[in-house]
């Protein structure tokens, strides 16, 4: 008795999701901004950000060189990145998490 070919299905019309990408919102150190003025800005814009956070992201930047201090999806990442950058913090441009 002959068995049948076994038959997997096309996934031709399949519909893959694949996430958005997340960005890094980076802030670098400088010779111009103040511990408290980053702090600040750090607590202003990126939501959620606690003080404690804040001074330990700081901290981290002036020791380290910079501190990723949001990831996140583009279009807000974009937005942090702009307001920081405007407040006069020196910035990394965007990169891919």
């Amino acid at each position: 008795m002959a068995t049948a070919p076994t038959v997997t299905p096309d996934r031709v019309g399949q519909v893959t999701r694949k996430p958005y990408p997340n960005y890094k919102v980076i802030v670098l150190n400088d010779d111009v901004n103040t511990f408290e003025h980053v702090a600040k800005c750090l607590m202003k814009y990126i939501p959620g950000m606690t003080s404690d956070r804040a001074w330990e992201l700081t901290n981290m930047v002036h020791f380290e060189g910079q501190a990723i201090v949001w990831t996140g999806p583009l279009e807000p990442a974009e937005l942090y990145h702009q307001q920081l950058s405007r407040a006069g913090l020196t910035m990394a441009p965007l990169e891919a998490a």
